[in-house]
């Protein structure tokens, strides 16, 4: 373990974009132990292949640490490697811990932390580390995520809506009991550009692959994604003057089906009428 030359910025600094990345990563994928006394250790085993983002967290980190290789056998794979980050400094951890990297298990109780900190970098450190950006079998743009933290879940979804205006909510599945985030098509184009921008800090196959994402263009003929359409209330009074929702939807230019309903919502009070037509 080599001594760490001092950073630039005070350690953990989650209004710095580097440690915001690094924050959300370690959330997603690293893990507190404690032992007796006061011992105890950060550890991140990830994929050799992506070895890189170590070293630069041993760069962004001003106390001893070490990384090591490992193989294995799997039932994947015959030979997994696998790099692995340790630190056991007390105040490191004490640090991470305060922030909210729990001790333990943790996939259901992590949160985003609390004070101000760079949003953009921490969901790109999530998303790195428990999600997945590229093309879908059938050639379309994404962007996805798995958590079991409901709290993560709803703040990146939250973001999702903020940068691509789409809406996503949440529902774990019965299988295993998380949650699946998808952003396809042009809002995952726009959220990979978002998050993955030009000298961030991030893993070199993801970002190539959210570059790559840029250069889709829908289809000709494929229809674009339907979005909902507010009705206003001189659209409810025309409906309502009309009463043929087959009528109706050649002078609104909509649906007969979206008028039906519609006409059906006001008439059985699901939804108020501001005024008599």
């Amino acid at each position: 373990m080599a001594a760490r030359e001092p950073v630039a910025h005070r350690f953990m600094d989650l209004t710095i974009p580097e440690y915001a990345y690094m924050f959300g990563f370690l959330q997603a994928d690293g893990h507190l132990s404690q032992q007796s006394g006061q011992r105890g250790r950060l550890t991140l085993e990830i994929s050799s292949r992506d070895i890189d983002i170590l070293h630069a967290f041993q760069g962004l980190t001003p106390y001893n640490s070490s990384i090591t290789e490992r193989s294995r056998s799997t039932n994947v794979a015959e030979t997994h490697t696998s790099a692995i980050w340790r630190l056991c400094s007390l105040e490191a951890r004490t640090t991470l811990n305060a922030l909210g990297l729990p001790y333990g298990r943790k996939s259901k109780t992590i949160a985003p932390p609390r004070g101000r900190f760079s949003r953009r970098d921490y969901v790109r450190g999530i998303i790195d580390a428990d999600g997945s950006v590229g093309f879908t079998s059938k050639g379309f743009p994404f962007v996805s995520l798995t958590t079991a933290s409901t709290a993560i879940g709803h703040h990146v979804c939250a973001y999702v809506e903020e940068v691509t205006g789409v809406r996503r909510t949440i529902k774990r599945n019965t299988r295993d009991d998380i949650y699946n985030v998808l952003i396809a098509m042009e809002a995952g184009q726009r959220l990979a550009a978002d998050l993955y921008y030009p000298g961030c800090l991030a893993l070199a196959r993801k970002q190539a692959a959210a570059d790559s994402l840029a250069a889709w263009v829908r289809p000709t003929g494929m229809r674009s994604a339907y979005t909902s359409r507010r009705w206003t209330t001189d659209e409810d009074r025309t409906l309502l003057r009309i009463n043929s929702p087959t009528a109706a939807a050649e002078v609104l230019g909509r649906t007969p089906q979206s008028c039906n309903l519609r006409m059906w919502r006001l008439r059985s009070g699901q939804v108020p009428v501001t005024s008599e037509p």
